[in-house]
């Protein structure tokens, strides 16, 4: 592996983002290194709580939307809006969705930013341990998309507050996190790591089964409230968001020039 780690102790599985030279930002490597760990650690078993933390001074930048970060893709071909969403279907969507749903509980240990789409990252976990230095935001509206590829704000942070992140691109803290209900526990930057790990090795005592089944009651309830296609819903509307962008700036969208076959009809050529 080269941009994520992994151990295994004491019950524990504990994955850990290694790209701290660039904020721990994902590019499709470390999201499949990264998928990969969580399958490892779902399929030992040996390991009854999967913990995901970060190296470095913030838990994640997001996404990387450097220009080499696009090599999955070709976003000048005549079909990259479907290669684009292929590319997000399976590792931003389908990643989220799939380590949302592994019955071992999961937590997520946070410092420094959470920005976007480390969103993705902490969100599926059952629970989240946050450093008082915590923050978490979505600013995408700013590229003219309403929000990150997995839309748990509404269900993370309630209605108004959504909006409010959503809007304005605010910073939650980590204090506020908390009273939300979205972050679990807030400790000091230093005992983050001891914090998280010690609640990770307190809930593997407790039998597999019994932890599989509580958190499958947990997360039907919320699939009947309607969370699964919300999140779906959602990221049909992302993809749009991405179309207009593209239109915006000059590609079309479709395998030929949607304003020059109009032109060909109004022409009747």
């Amino acid at each position: 592996m080269v941009y994520t780690t992994y151990e295994a102790r004491a019950g524990v599985g504990v994955i850990s983002l290694d790209r701290p030279d660039r904020r721990n930002a994902q590019n499709a490597e470390l999201l499949d290194e990264l998928d990969a760990a969580w399958t490892r650690a779902d399929e030992d078993p040996d390991v009854r709580v999967i913990l995901l933390r970060a190296n470095g001074p913030h838990f994640s930048a997001g996404h990387d939307i450097s220009g080499d970060s696009r090599d999955a893709y070709d976003v000048t071909a005549p079909d990259r809006l479907t290669s684009l969403r292929a590319f997000e279907t399976k590792r931003y969507l389908g990643y989220s969705r799939r380590w949302r749903d592994i019955p071992k509980p999961s937590i997520a240990a946070v410092q420094g930013g959470c920005i976007a789409g480390a969103l993705l990252l902490v969100w599926p976990c059952d629970l989240i341990v946050a450093s008082d230095d915590a923050y978490f935001t979505d600013f995408v509206a700013r590229m003219g998309i309403g929000g990150v590829e997995y839309h748990g704000h509404t269900w993370e942070l309630g209605a108004r507050k959504a909006k409010e992140m959503l809007f304005t691109g605010m910073r939650m803290g980590a204090a506020e996190a908390e009273r939300r209900g979205m972050v679990n526990r807030v400790v000091p930057r230093e005992s983050l790591d001891q914090a998280a790990f010690e609640l990770a090795a307190e809930i593997a005592r407790i039998h597999p089964f019994a932890l599989a089944m509580a958190k499958r009651a947990v997360n039907q309830t919320l699939d009947i409230q309607g969370q699964y296609s919300s999140l779906q819903s959602a990221f049909d509307l992302h993809t749009l968001g991405h179309a207009n962008a593209m239109i915006e700036s000059g590609y079309p969208i479709l395998a030929w020039d949607v304003r020059s076959l109009a032109e060909q009809n109004k022409n009747g050529s």
